[in-house]
């Protein structure tokens, strides 16, 4: 009896325990083999065409699975709930699968917004959602350890966008998106991307997601009216199609514009109908790189259509898989995969007495799932093969793989024409395993133009280019505007003005444009310009600031000048500098750069050696040689036949033969020659001595000229000691410099022309003027152009960059113009424009550079040496050979007295050796 009952309470109890764990979720099958059953949920859209597609590819990879699988002691049950396409039917969903079903993993939701709350749920019950369609970049799986995105994140797809719009060199780009989590979650990271490669973003159109056609039409109508021509579209397709359908009808799909999409419509190509695709005519797109040529793919493919039209009958439309129903089952099949990782532990969940009592509602009270972190661990460490290659997870998430980069023609009726590929490692490549940057394939952009579009022009409504100059310069040879109100025009020109429309009929495009002259009221009018450009409008000044304008005239300008304008750039002597550059973009420099200063000049002592300046020393050495060489030539024809001139005792014939060479110098010998050798070398020898004197003079009389002038003032340092007046030029940048300088702000006094320059100048510091000027390069030069001999540019030169033209932060034009402006000042043309405007005549600093450095040397000379050489030696030959005897006589004598010379000591050798007097005798010296 006892043993009966004890039966009976072991049989109560395993009734008690199977029916218990009949309600877990975790089920034991006790069939033959054993079978682990786990529960897997999936929340999807089924009111909609991709919640069916969805569907159908999670259960063919759950058959597919185990149809390969059959040995695996684990089988997946899964349980579909509708979302209703809706945030809180997502939710509720979820919370259903969690609480009564009692699910160990959740596959979905689809959209972003409806993850954002079943993240919460699976990370409070610890259960794993596995999304393969919510992109967000918000969704974060640091922040929710237990989502696992089995996508790839919308800012994934940035870098080839960015790398496309590198390539054609495009420096704005418009980015169209819809009010959507998917259409502004990646936006941010868009617009980062962008700036990377130096593209701006200077607008962003958003388009709601339920707006009318009327409403796109205007919000196009609005891009149309924009300089920008390049847009990525990157928003749903349904809307996508809207917007690619109206831009073909308002003209937006013609030659000159550039759009690009991204996977969001890109993907959607091969669902999309045929009059949309032709709306769609070259347009470049973005999407995952997936070999859909792979046997398994096509295999898939056919697959997936029968069996969705099987369990579809009443839909239409193509069943051909999306990219999503790709990652959905791949992502079914790593479930799969990883509950029987997980399989060993698998233990069903407990929930409590709290939650069987209270609603199914109440959300703080899910229990958790006791293997929830062993089989996310599982999920994550699964890697496979998957139709949209490999399955490979990296901190919670697909990693970014290769993109594909696809061309819409419809020339030949494709769809799309894939003309390259991305990928981060290499960026654009041909082949999608090849690692080798390289351009992309040939485009066909809209309108059917093969031709790379420049991505911008004016807008539509032929609104010309507005080009801001300044009214009054004071140096008008750079620019000037003249007024006449007779008539209601303005006449612009001068040097910028002449470089600036050379450089804009030279661009490969045309831009029209026209100048608009504006005075300004302060005394840093240039840097008001520049920053008001910044700001987009030209303020019209208020009568109080009438008293800040230094320059009289200015009360003179037209007010129809001064109204609130628009504009587009800034012409004229601006030059590029760090702060300003912070408000505008600025074009390569068109001048000289640099900052100096000019100085009156002074006279300074004289040089006693000046005199030996103009010949250097080797054609002193030179001169001295051939006069000694001549005068003994002409000695020894002359000595024997000529004795009234040429006689008498030995010191009297070498003052004589000394006398009559340097008398060669300067007149006409005047001692009369018999010997006919002896008057060619002489002949000869004056030719010589003519040029080398006339160009001694003339180099003499410029070193006198030059030399005899010098700087009042030698450095910076000096005028900063002295505590002088200096000066600069009104408007110019210099007078921020100067006071960085440490100039007082007091002693600096502002010019505009060069007439007062000079007049500042010749005054000096303490009669009303200024010590030194200081102003760039370009005005200095040409102010010592008018004024080379009294004034001359010294001190250091402080770097600047030059004269550049300005335009809005951001503009397209930046780029053409200045490479259009390398083109013009390597050319004929700036050297035409320069001349036009400055004559050919040079600085006077060049030209005391040029003077003062400039000594004749024996190369500029040596061909007449050469000439007056070898006559002399002709002569010398002719002799030897006429009278061998006493030749040889002579240079053994010659010798004699040399060595003689040699060993005696510093008295002896300046007296006459008893060789010489022998010598003498045998020419006939008569003591």
């Amino acid at each position: 009896m006892e043993k009966l009952i004890l039966l009976l309470c072991l049989a109560s109890a395993i009734f008690c325990c199977f029916s218990s764990s009949a309600e877990q979720r975790a089920e034991v099958d006790g069939g033959r083999n054993g079978t682990v059953r786990v529960h897997v949920g999936a929340v999807l859209d089924m009111q909609t065409l991709e919640g069916k597609r969805n569907w159908a590819s999670i259960t063919m990879a759950m058959d597919d699975f185990y149809a390969a699988h059959g040995n695996y002691s684990t089988r997946v049950d899964l349980y579909l709930r509708d979302s209703n396409t809706s945030i809180i039917g997502a939710a509720a969903a979820a919370t259903e699968l969690l609480d009564d079903v009692g699910v160990q993993v959740i596959i979905g939701p689809p959209k972003s917004t409806q993850a954002d709350y079943v993240l919460v749920l699976g990370n409070h019950s610890r259960v794993p959602i596995l999304s393969f369609s919510a992109t967000s970049p918000s969704l974060s799986t640091a922040r929710t350890p237990y989502f696992v995105r089995t996508t790839l994140n919308d800012s994934s797809e940035v870098g080839a966008i960015a790398a496309v719009v590198k390539s054609f060199g495009w420096r704005n780009v418009v980015p169209v998106f819809d009010d959507t989590d998917y259409g502004t979650g990646a936006i941010p990271y868009l617009v980062d991307a962008l700036h990377a490669v130096d593209a701006a973003v200077p607008y962003r159109s958003i388009i709601v997601s339920t707006a009318s056609d009327e409403q796109i039409e205007k919000e196009l109508y609005r891009l149309m009216t924009m300089q920008t021509r390049v847009f990525i579209v990157h928003m749903l397709s349904d809307l996508g199609c809207r917007l690619m359908r109206k831009a073909k009808e308002v003209g937006m799909m013609v030659e000159g514009y550039v759009w690009i999409t991204t996977d969001g419509i890109t993907n959607d190509l091969d669902l999309l109908e045929e009059n949309v695709l032709n709306s769609m005519h070259g347009t470049v797109g973005v999407r995952l790189y997936m070999n859909r040529s792979d046997e398994v793919v096509r295999r898939f493919t056919k697959r997936f259509t029968a069996r969705f039209a099987q369990g579809n009958p009443s839909v239409n439309k193509s069943g051909q898989p999306h990219v999503f129903d790709f990652w959905a089952y791949d992502t079914a099949w790593a479930v799969a995969m990883a509950v029987e990782r997980a399989a060993g532990a698998m233990r069903p969940r407990i929930r409590g007495s709290a939650s069987r009592s209270s609603a199914s509602t109440d959300l703080a009270k899910l229990d958790a799932a006791i293997d929830g972190p062993r089989l996310l661990k599982a999920i994550h460490d699964t890697r496979f093969r998957g139709l949209c290659g490999e399955f490979l997870l990296v901190d919670g998430q697909l990693p970014v793989s290769a993109f594909e980069i696809v061309n819409i023609n419809r020339d030949h009726g494709e769809r799309e024409t894939v003309i390259g590929y991305w990928k981060p490692e290499s960026g654009i490549t041909r082949q999608p395993n090849s690692n080798k940057a390289t351009e992309l394939m040939s485009i066909v952009w809209p309108g059917g133009s093969t031709a790379v579009p420049k991505g911008w022009q004016i807008p539509t409504n032929g609104k010309k280019l507005q080009v801001i100059v300044p009214l009054r310069t004071g140096f008008k040879r750079f620019m000037s505007v003249e007024l006449d109100p007779t008539k209601n025009s303005t006449s612009v020109k001068g040097y910028c003005i002449d470089v600036f429309d050379a450089v804009m009929k030279s661009l490969p495009y045309a831009v029209p444009y026209e100048y608009i002259p504006l005075q300004q009221r302060t005394a840093s009018y240039i840097d008001d310009l520049v920053h008001q450009i910044y700001l987009k409008v030209i303020l019209p000044p208020s009568s109080s600031d009438h008293s800040l304008d230094p320059r009289p005239e200015s009360k003179d300008v037209p007010h129809s000048l001064l109204q609130v304008q628009k504009y587009d750039a800034l012409v004229g002597p601006i030059t590029i500098v760090a702060n300003r550059s912070q408000y505008v973009d600025f074009t390569l420099p068109y001048t000289e750069s640099g900052v100096s200063m000019v100085v009156p000049l002074k006279k300074k002592p004289g040089n006693a050696l000046i005199f030996l300046k103009p010949l250097s020393a080797d054609l002193w050495i030179s001169c001295i040689f051939c006069t000694f060489l001549t005068g003994f030539v002409v000695w020894l024809f002359e000595h024997r036949d000529n004795t009234g001139e040429f006689g008498g005792p030995l010191h009297r014939q070498v003052g004589v033969i000394f006398c009559f060479v340097c008398s060669t110098l300067v007149s006409s010998p005047e001692r009369k020659l018999k010997s006919t050798a002896s008057q060619i070398v002489v002949v000869f020898w004056a030719f010589v001595v003519l040029i080398l004197v006339s160009s001694y003079t003339a180099m003499l009389s410029s070193m006198l000229t030059v030399q005899e002038l010098q700087p009042t003032v030698s450095d910076v340092t000096e005028l900063q000691t002295k505590g002088v007046y200096v000066g600069y030029k009104t408007g110019s940048f210099v007078a921020e410099l100067l006071q960085k300088m440490n100039f007082d702000r007091h002693r600096l006094r502002n010019y505009s022309t060069v007439d007062q320059y000079a007049d500042a100048l010749s005054k000096g510091s303490n009669n009303g003027g200024v010590a030194a000027i200081f102003d760039e390069i370009p005005y200095l030069e040409f102010f010592l152009s008018k004024h080379c001999l009294d004034y001359t540019m010294v001190g250091p030169t402080h770097q600047t960059a030059g004269f550049g033209f300005v335009f809005q932060k951001g503009s397209p034009l930046v780029a053409d113009v200045s490479r259009a402006l390398l083109t013009v000042t390597q050319g004929d043309k700036m050297v035409e424009i320069k001349r036009k405007w400055f004559g050919d005549r040079p600085t006077c600093s060049s030209q005391r550079d040029n003077l003062s450095s400039m000594r004749l040397n024996f190369r500029n000379f040596w061909g007449l040496f050469l000439i007056s050489g070898l006559v002399s030696i002709t002569a010398l030959v002719s002799f030897g050979y006429n009278n061998p005897d006493e030749a040889k006589e002579v240079m053994a004598r010659m010798q004699q007295a040399f060595f003689s010379i040699q060993r005696g000591s510093w008295i002896e050798r300046l007296k006459v050796s008893p060789n010489l007097i022998t010598m003498g005798k045998l020419w006939h010296f008569r003591p």
